[in-house]
Order: structure tokens, then C-alpha cells, then sequence
């Protein structure tokens, strides 16, 4: 998959089939989108190429609303999108001057003069343009002067509820992560840097790694306890993680702390990822260490059994 970063920088020698959009998350719902994409591209012996932007357009047009967090990177985006099979990737960069494109130009500007497209997919509901004004009634007018063809992918459901990386936040943010990963199609992610902390998960015969998370906008699951898998370098490791304010020591700030089974390198600044799988149980106080410690080595069977480790 080659990567461009702006539309100049654009090249493609067949003709191009592309479909625009966010795609935070790159869920099953776009993955539909993706796999038509790939079939269009085939059947006309095209390129395939997926049209993002960077920043998310809503930090740019509501910059006072900061409470949007997202389920990937930019980096994590391009990682789960090159698995697609794409030809290309066009990552826009999202200006105010850009939101003021209206969808006339967009189409004349964009579209054609720059990628010069000869079928585009559209996703359910999808806009553009200067105040969204644009969509699928827009490209089909377009479509018989500037000579491409335009198809719209309906909405995606599971168990009849409609796929939205809205929802998959929303299941996140409660703690869901099995929900979320059904309707991502794969585990969720979280990556970032070890950290020193406190050092009581050792004291405690439970040693934790303490993540900083590699980018702020990035969306945090509900506070809780989770069996996870942290990938460091090539290798694998299940475990358990704490997401919370350790209120049993009176904590004021959230960390997120994993323990590793049967690990026993040095972690600190080196990059962990992340995979969630369950939540096993949401924050508690304890009245002491004792009562602590005993829910740890729950946790730990809990975790243990669902990776079906003995």
C-alpha cells in the first residue's frame, strides 16, 4: 500500500476507484466498504485508493470541544488499512481552508482535476463538502458531466444494531470491550510508553508496567481491570491491566498499569501495545492490603482461564 499525504503528492497510472472518509477505527462496517472497494478496483483494473484526513475534521471545525477521544492513531489507521488489501491510501490534511470547500468544488477540485476518479464508493450517509452539504444526490448529479460512476454501500448492521465508530466508543467508554471488539472485527488497542510509577505492584508480588499512552487524543476504556496481551518487540504476552485511580491508596491521577505473567524483563521506555479482550471487573477501594491483594489473585485465575493457561 503506498501512502501520499497530500494530493499533490498523488500519482496512480490506472484509472482510480476511490471511496473517502474518517474511518477511525477501520470497523467491520468499513471493512465491508473496503472489500467492494478492492472488487470495484478489480473489475475495472483500476487502483483502489481510501481518501482520510488528518487532523479528525471535528478537531478542527469544533476545537472547543476536546472531549472527542479516537480508536486509532494516524499510525494505527494506516496499519489496519494496509491489511485491507488497498492500492493506495490519501491521508488530506484537514485545514479550516479545506472545511471551506463547497461540495461543487470538491468534486471538480478533488476528485477530478487532482485524482481524476472514474468510480467512487460511498459509505451510508456519507457527506463532504463545506457543512456537509454533500453527498450522494450531489455525486450523481455529477456524474454524467465529469464521467464517473458513483455507488452507495447501505448501512452495516450486527445483531440488527447499525455499526458506527460512535458506538464502538460509546461500548469503550462502558467498560465493553467485547462488544467493541465484535464490532471492530478484531481486539482493541492501546499503545504507549513504559513508565516509572509508584513501584506498590511489586511490593504487592503483582509487578506492574506503567503505560503512558502515545497520543492524547486516544480513546481510554472505562476503568476497570482487563485480560489484555502486551506485544513488545516480536513477542506476546497475556496479562492483566488496571485502568484507574487506585482509590485504595488514595490515588488523585489515572494510570494504567499491566502485569505480565511470567515476565520478568525490563520494561521502562520501551513501547508496549496493548490488546483488550474482557473486563473482569470494574475499580474497587479495599479496606486494606490484605483484601487487595486476595482480588489480584482472582483477577489472575479470572485472566489465566480466558486465555486458557493452567
Amino acid at each position: 500500500m503506498k501512502v501520499f499525504y497530500n494530493t499533490p503528492e498523488f500519482k496512480s497510472d490506472l484509472p482510480v476507484v476511490l471511496t473517502p472518509g474518517t474511518f477511525d477505527g477501520v470497523h467491520l462496517g468499513h471493512q465491508t466498504i473496503l472489500n467492494r472497494l478492492n472488487q470495484a478496483a478489480q473489475e475495472r483494473q483500476a487502483t483502489s485508493v481510501v481518501m482520510t484526513y488528518h487532523p479528525h475534521p471535528r478537531y478542527v471545525l469544533f476545537p472547543e470541544e476536546n472531549n472527542l477521544k479516537l480508536l486509532q492513531t494516524l499510525d494505527e489507521k494506516i496499519h489496519r488499512l494496509e491489511k485491507s488489501n488497498i492500492d493506495a491510501l490519501l491521508i488530506i490534511p484537514f485545514t479550516r481552508e479545506f472545511s471551506q470547500k463547497s461540495s461543487a468544488q470538491f468534486i471538480q477540485e478533488i476528485l477530478v482535476d487532482t485524482l481524476a476518479v472514474k468510480h467512487i464508493i460511498i459509505g451510508y450517509d456519507h457527506q463532504f463538502g463545506q457543512d456537509r452539504k454533500g453527498g450522494l444526490a450531489e455525486l450523481q448529479s455529477a456524474s454524467p458531466t465529469f464521467g464517473f460512476t458513483v455507488e452507495e454501500i447501505p448501512a452495516q448492521e450486527i445483531d440488527n444494531s447499525h455499526i458506527s465508530s460512535t458506538r464502538i466508543r460509546k461500548a469503550l467508554a462502558n467498560g465493553e470491550v467485547e462488544l467493541a471488539n465484535t464490532l471492530l472485527g478484531y481486539p482493541y488497542e492501546l499503545g504507549g510508553i513504559v513508565v516509572h510509577g509508584d513501584h506498590r505492584g511489586r511490593l504487592l508480588g503483582f509487578p506492574t508496567a506503567n503505560v503512558k499512552p502515545e497520543n492524547e487524543t486516544k480513546l481510554i476504556p472505562a476503568t476497570g481491570v482487563y485480560a489484555v496481551e502486551a506485544q513488545f518487540l516480536d513477542q506476546t504476552w497475556p496479562g492483566m491491566l488496571n485502568i484507574g485511580f487506585k482509590p485504595t491508596f488514595g490515588g488523585k491521577a489515572m494510570t494504567i498499569e499491566v502485569h505480565l505473567f511470567n515476565f520478568n524483563l525490563d520494561l521502562y521506555d520501551q513501547f508496549l501495545r496493548i490488546r483488550f479482550f474482557k473486563r473482569i471487573r470494574a475499580e474497587q477501594k479495599f479496606d486494606g492490603l490484605d483484601a487487595l491483594v486476595k482480588q489480584l489473585e482472582k483477577d489472575q485465575q479470572t485472566a489465566l482461564r480466558y486465555f486458557g493457561i493452567n
